[in-house]
This record gives structure tokens, C-alpha cells and sequence, in this order.
């Protein structure tokens, strides 16, 4: 079940509110500055950002928190030879256009964990059809099951389909370009310390979403 957005309320105690997938200008293609990230999460009471900038890692957790003002996961959203794989709790950048079995080799080697973002959307660069295979061959710690930016929701349905068949915890996030894309969709989940808590507290996360149509596509920069 996916919930409106409703950040005006506090979250429960020990209960954090957490975007799993963010980009600013440093992805290429989106326009929104640290500064513009910064104010909007302290307007929508974000707690926890998963910053996935394409091709790159944008920096540690600890100065990107204290520049953004809260808690950052640190992640990459890599194109893979079989479309984008998001990697989170990540110390170092991940090389883009690799086979997908060695991105999530790289990713896991540094204590990170694999999720499938926006994967059944024809308008962006999910692994589709072949996310049945990788989840298969337990290759993925997570499925995308909400972005906001997919616009027709059987994508989005046929994520969570796949997530619970494989028996797989399902992350949202807002996939924001630009500014009014934050606070879209986020999850109200425990709080966690690391990948291994993530995981176990995505299990219980209460989902929250709307179909937003910012952020139409710029021009991605050089990778």
C-alpha cells in the first residue's frame, strides 16, 4: 500500500522518514543544489536522504550529512550493461557500463547493498526483464516498488509483484531532479545503523507516495 505524503506530522519514535533515491547537479542531469536539497528536506522533515547521483559517488556520508543537514546514505546509480542498479552504504565509486553480476560483485565487496530502481518503466533505464533473473540468482537486496516519477503505476505494481515473489524488501524514493521533486515519496521506517539493519527495518516501513511530473529530463552531462 502506498500513503500520500503527509510530512506535517511527526514520525514515530525511533521511526525515521528516509528517501531512498535522490540526485543533485553532480548526476549530470539534474538541477538541484546541495543548498536547494538541504532547505527542502528540512521543509519535508527528511530524515534520512540515499543520495544516488549517476556514475559517482558524491562524497562520505559524514560531509555530505553535515552540508545537507541530515542523515546521508551515500550511494551510486550505476548503468550496468543490463540497465541501472542503485548501490547504498557505498565507500567508493562503482564504474559505470560494467556487467551487472560484477557491479553487484564491487558493491557488496565494500559492504553495500543492491537495489533495482524504476525496473519495469520503458521511459528510464531499469534492468526489465531481466530483474526476474537477477533476483533469481540472489543478486538483489531490494526492489524499487514506488518511484515517484513513473508515471503509469502498473510499472510500479509490477516491481512490488516481483519484490514479494522473491521475497524481497521494497524501497521508494523520489527519484528528484529538481527541487519540487523531494518530498514526493519517502518511507516512514525504524531507524537503522547500517546496510544489514536497513534491510531488516525495510521490512516493516510504511510506504509513502504520489505520481509527481517534475524533473522533465535534462541533458545528462559527461559521466
Amino acid at each position: 500500500m502506498i500513503l500520500p505524503p503527509d510530512t506535517s506530522r511527526d514520525v514515530r519514535p525511533g521511526w525515521v522518514r528516509v528517501d531512498c533515491h535522490v540526485h543533485t547537479v553532480a548526476s549530470g542531469d539534474a538541477v538541484t543544489t546541495i543548498a536547494q536539497l538541504a532547505e527542502r528536506v528540512a521543509t519535508h522533515r527528511i530524515d534520512v536522504v540515499c543520495l544516488t547521483e549517476h556514475n559517482q559517488l558524491a562524497g562520505t556520508a559524514e560531509r555530505l550529512s553535515g552540508e545537507i543537514g541530515a542523515r546521508v546514505v551515500p550511494g551510486e546509480e550505476i548503468r550496468t550493461g543490463s540497465g541501472e542498479l542503485i548501490g547504498l552504504f557505498l565507500t567508493e565509486r562503482v564504474p559505470y557500463v560494467l556487467a551487472a553480476r560484477e557491479v553487484v560483485r564491487r558493491i557488496r565487496a565494500q559492504g553495500g547493498i543492491v537495489c533495482a530502481p524504476h525496473p519495469y518503466d520503458p521511459q528510464r533505464s531499469g534492468v526489465g526483464a531481466e530483474l526476474v533473473e537477477l533476483c533469481a540468482a540472489g543478486l538483489i537486496d531490494a526492489v524499487e516498488v514506488f518511484n515517484a516519477k513513473v508515471a503509469d503505476q502498473e510499472h510500479n505494481r509490477a516491481a512490488l509483484r516481483t519484490a514479494l515473489a522473491y521475497g524481497l524488501p521494497g524501497t521508494v524514493g523520489s527519484d528528484a531532479h529538481d527541487p519540487d521533486g523531494i518530498g514526493a515519496a519517502y518511507l516512514e521506517m525504524p531507524d537503522f545503523d547500517g546496510p544489514d539493519s536497513f534491510l531488516t527495518a525495510l521490512r516493516e516501513a510504511v510506504r509513502h507516495g504520489e505520481y509527481r511530473p517534475h524533473a522533465p529530463r535534462y541533458p545528462r552531462g559527461p559521466s
